[in-house]
């Protein structure tokens, strides 16, 4: 037989409905619709967790692939734009995840991902090489936001 004890002040009844750990989903045409089995983004009592972005033009529905820098520039306006939607900014990003296929484009991009943050308040952020990202683009940046 097991035994579990809760401290009473830790203790969240599952039972009793919260509306801090529902879960909103965020979405804005400002932003590429998915184009899949996912959301632009899930809001989570305070905390915004977003898909990956890349370089698609919301309006258009085309790629920008014209240089890094412009790609860069469209994943973040991308970005934005469901930051936006949830009544966030930049300054919220904790955490920044970007994934790029040549680690030689870092210092453009960084240039340009630098652009969106205040160097003192900049988000925890991580930089992978990949061998392949979705429609063959150079770049896909997700970002975690705490209101």
């Amino acid at each position: 037989m097991i035994s579990v004890h809760f401290q009473t002040e830790n203790y969240v009844n599952p039972n009793t409905y919260n509306s801090t750990c529902m879960k909103k989903i965020i979405f804005t045409e400002n932003a590429p619709a998915p184009i899949g089995p996912y959301n632009q983004a899930i809001l989570v009592g305070n905390t915004l967790y977003t898909s990956g972005q890349i370089a698609i033009n919301p309006k258009t529905g085309e790629l920008v692939l014209t240089d890094i820098e412009t790609e860069t520039k469209q994943v973040m306006e991308n970005l934005k734009a469901v930051l936006t939607a949830a009544d966030m900014t930049f300054e919220n990003v904790v955490k920044a995840t970007i994934f790029i296929m040549n680690m030689g484009d870092f210092a453009k991009i960084n240039t340009v991902y630098g652009n969106y943050f205040n160097e003192k308040t900049a988000p925890a952020r991580e930089t992978v090489q990949v061998t392949c990202l979705p429609k063959n683009v150079n770049i896909e940046i997700s970002v975690l936001a705490i209101k």
